[in-house]
């Protein structure tokens, strides 16, 4: 249950921080409205690191594969990205298929397991979901004559 509320807050965070950052970007710069975005969640896990103990930092020294090391600079084109697609479809249509999108690649990361991730069987019952996902942002988008 912990994981699911965890999830709808992500999701809701994602969309209030979209529209935010979009309009930053109007009354700024795409690339000063997403440094200030990845400046201040820096500022924010340092005090946090700061509060609830100092350990483990020199991990990161030791972790196996490099790559996962690149989760920050992925977020700065996540930032980039949302804000682009918020301002040119609007934060409803723009949601929508960046969920559809991050569905997809994350089932696919799953069914071949990539990036050390377990691996599942693929399954036509999701294939279909998705489907099905993509069918209702076309619906709820549709535009109407009249």
């Amino acid at each position: 249950m912990w994981g699911i509320l965890v999830a709808l807050l992500s999701g809701a965070l994602m969309s209030v921080q979209g529209v935010f950052n979009t309009a930053l970007t109007k009354q700024t710069s795409l690339w000063v409205s997403t440094g200030w975005v990845q400046i201040s969640a820096f500022l924010v896990c340092i005090a946090a690191w700061l509060f609830t103990g100092r350990d483990k930092i020199t991990d990161l020294a030791r972790v196996d594969h490099k790559y996962i090391l690149l989760g920050g600079v992925i977020g700065a084109f996540i930032t980039v990205t949302v804000i682009q697609s918020m301002s040119s479809l609007g934060p409803a249509r723009a949601a929508m298929l960046i969920v559809i999108a991050q569905l997809a690649v994350a089932y696919l990361i799953e069914v071949f397991g990539i990036f050390g991730v377990e691996k599942v069987g693929f399954e036509w019952r999701k294939l279909i979901g998705m489907a099905v996902a993509i069918a209702g942002i076309v619906i709820f988008k549709w535009e109407t004559k009249s």
